[in-house]
């Protein structure tokens, strides 16, 4: 579609203008003042750190578009600074303008749409839907929907047994995605009754009054079927969106039959594995529900995302938690051939072996409706009076029993009938002594994800991708996953894009009065430098998102502190060179040295303490990761304006050349390093980067210098 294309083409623009120029006043102050690069480089990432800060705190008082509207204004204050030495009224003027423009932005321009293939876009479709509340924040756009016309009918695998239909719903979104639904609660228990016709109501037919841990609260369907349907003893839910329990205490309390009202039931606002890491309670059942919507499971689109909740280790954590006899449930929309559940499967597993069980297969069990699918988990072997009962549930509602200890494989397959009995085979061989021929044979990635590797829903495998991309033009369109796909066209187009403006300024240069050697070395070193600072950047982001609870959270810390740090690192970088004037240890072998040092510590002891220190209060935490991020951060500031203040002594028309190599390299290194975690996890992309600067300490040498540079240089360079 031309248009289409257009469009994209539109919006790559207005994306790259405001960098273009930006970097443009950076490379020009650096090739101007190349012999203050360190003060430079120090308040370009200092300001950074402290914008990535300033916006986080900003989107939790004002909307997002709102904040848009501060970028002119800032925008003209800086030119305004830059104007202040030659007129004071070119200052005023540029002010004013982006004053003027803050204000006068068209709202229309700045509100975020929502995309046309989102499951809101969709539902605001249907006849009379509308949406009746909204809140915004940093940690996701919230909006509740009614549709009074076409009711909302949303009851994840639901059994066409029941009898009763789900009552009126207000839809739930999260970012335009749908969570779930609110449902209407009058008091009567017998309009409950779909609830215990769907697939996750298998584990309460096992439990008498149990205690119990949901890992998601959504709508509350899975409140009301503990509390109101089957009279859990205790309730606790946790959450990480804090708009959501709010709503339901408030302005959807009466509506929802004061769901969280009773004393045995309580909302928790964090993170799933924060909270079991900071509890002792045991429970007698853990439910992990399909908080996703089934649109994005189907189409592949959460295979980019860190989902911590359904690691090998968070899998080792709930089991820790589960009372003798108790059972973790969980629940993942069906897929064909089998992807989630299996994987899942395949990590629980894991997670019993090491935790010493001989033989797995007695403690699992799999109900199969003919949209969802529940696995259950029990530390202690599924006794016959208990297979039993969930068979009986099964039949009941005309769900298969996929599997369960010693089950016959006629069985698997009987009411949702497929070609073959996938469910029950994949979970066999997963337990058989051929796993590992099987996982290597299946055309989707089956081993567990773990919190190095924490990419649950990425089930690609590129020996599998030509075969399924041959499939798409017949009806094999569901069998790949797009998000992997766009990850690779981000990274193809980033690194086409940075080839152009690298080689093209490249070529504009000509011969100039060095040769091509030199502008290979600058081009190398500066390369190699942007791709290891932002693969320990993206890396420690990744990792801490775990530790403190929430991609802001983690993004607004890594970004604050480690680009602070690093200026400061920067800023300092004259006087290490001067104190290290005359001695064998340069400057770049001493920072080179300390890089490698604070990494391998990362590396070595890094996962082990943060780990340890799950539990701690949020702003605890938060000093911890400060002080794990401020060395090497530190160090990491100093070989950028060791390599610009050299090259600006012999070559300082190649200082611009240098800053957008460095620039382009940060582009690409974002997306190559979210590649490689998907692959070989974050410790491998530490690794990686680690090596990289080892290798920018080598061609550190080769960059051209005047005689000055000369001198520092062999003291900086190894040997």
């Amino acid at each position: 579609n031309p248009a289409l294309f257009a469009r994209v083409g539109l919006i790559y623009l207005l994306l790259m203008l405001p960098f273009f120029f930006g970097a443009n006043c950076i490379g020009l102050t650096f090739a101007a003042f190349g012999r203050s690069s360190g003060r430079i480089y120090r308040f370009d990432l200092v300001g950074s750190g402290l914008g990535a800060l300033a916006v986080t705190i900003v989107l939790f008082a004002i909307r997002a578009e709102d904040a848009l509207r501060l970028l002119p204004l800032l925008g003209a204050l800086a030119a305004g600074l830059a104007a202040w030495s030659s007129t004071r009224l070119a200052t005023g003027m540029l002010v004013a303008a982006g004053l003027a423009v803050s204000l006068v932005l068209p709202g229309r321009w700045i509100e975020p749409q929502v995309s046309q293939y989102k499951d809101l876009a969709r539902a605001l479709d249907l006849p009379g839907a509308e949406i009746v509340t909204e809140k915004t924040g940093p940690i996701g756009e919230i909006a509740v929907l009614r549709s009074p016309q076409r009711p909302l009918r949303h009851a994840p695998g639901l059994s066409l047994e029941s009898p009763v239909s789900p009552p009126e719903q207000l839809g739930l979104f999260v970012d335009a995605n749908l969570a779930g639904a609110i449902a209407r609660y009058e008091g009567d228990r017998e309009a409950l009754a779909y609830l215990d016709y769907t697939p996750r109501a298998a584990p309460y037919h096992l439990l008498n009054r149990p205690r119990v841990l949901l890992l998601g609260l959504g709508g509350g369907a899975g409140m009301l079927l503990a509390t109101r349907y089957h009279d859990a003893r205790q309730v606790d839910a946790v959450e990480i969106q804090p708009a959501v329990p709010r709503l339901l205490r408030e302005e959807f309390a009466e509506y929802s039959g004061r769901l969280l009202a009773p004393k045995s039931v309580q909302a928790h606002i964090g993170e799933a594995r924060a909270f079991i890491a900071a509890r002792q309670a045991q429970y007698d059942l853990i439910q992990l529900p399909p908080l996703d919507s089934f649109g994005a499971a189907a189409g592949g689109l959460g295979g980019l995302q860190e989902t911590y909740a359904y690691t090998l280790e968070a899998f080792e954590a709930y089991l820790g938690h589960l009372s003798e006899g108790g059972i973790l449930s969980v629940t993942r929309w069906l897929r064909l051939p089998p992807r989630d559940t299996l994987k899942a499967a395949a990590t629980a597993i894991a997670a019993l072996e090491r935790g010493g069980v001989q033989e797995p297969g007695r403690h699992l069990a799999l109900v199969r409706g003919w949209k969802t699918t529940t696995l259950l988990v029990k530390r202690t072997p599924f006794s016959r009076d208990e297979t039993a009962k969930l068979r009986a549930f099964a039949r009941e509602r005309s769900f298969d029993t996929a599997y369960y200890p010693d089950m016959p494989r006629s069985e698997a397959n009987r009411f949702n009938v497929l070609e073959e009995p996938y469910f029950y085979d994949g979970v066999s061989a997963l337990l058989g002594p051929e796993r590992g021929r099987f996982m290597e044979r299946y055309k989707f990635d089956l081993e567990p994800a773990t919190d190095d590797r924490p990419y649950f829903f990425d089930f690609t495998k590129l020996g599998a991708m030509p075969e399924l991309l041959s499939l798409r033009t017949r009806g094999g369109m569901p069998l790949i996953e797009w998000g992997y796909i766009v990850l690779l066209a981000t990274l193809v187009q980033a690194a086409v894009l940075s080839c152009l403006l690298i080689l093209a300024p490249l070529a504009a240069l000509g011969g100039g009065t060095h040769a091509k050697g030199a502008r290979g070395a600058v081009t190398l070193y500066f390369l190699l430098l942007g791709l290891g600072f932002f693969f320990i950047e993206i890396a420690l982001i990744k990792r801490l998102t775990l530790f403190l609870g929430h991609p802001l959270y983690a993004v607004a810390v890594v970004l604050a502190a480690f680009l602070v740090f690093a200026g400061l690192g920067s800023g300092f970088t004259p006087r290490l060179t001067e104190r290290l004037r005359g001695r064998r240890l340069g400057a770049l072998d001493a920072v080179g040295a300390a890089i490698a040092g604070f990494g391998l510590m990362y590396i070595l002891a890094g996962p082990a303490l943060l780990n340890a220190a799950m539990a701690w209060p949020l702003p605890v935490k938060i000093a911890l990761a400060l002080a794990l991020q401020a060395p090497i951060a530190f160090a990491m500031g100093m070989p950028l304006p060791l390599g610009i203040a050299r090259i600006s002594e012999g070559a300082s028309e190649l200082v611009p050349l240098a800053w957008g190599v460095n620039g382009c390299a940060s582009v690409v290194s974002t997306v190559l390093a979210a590649l490689i975690a998907i692959h070989a996890g974050f410790t491998v992309v530490v690794a990686i980067a680690l090596a990289l600067y080892l290798l920018a300490a080598l061609a550190y040498r080769r960059l051209p210098a005047g005689d000055e540079g000369i001198a520092q240089g062999r003291e900086a360079s190894p040997g």
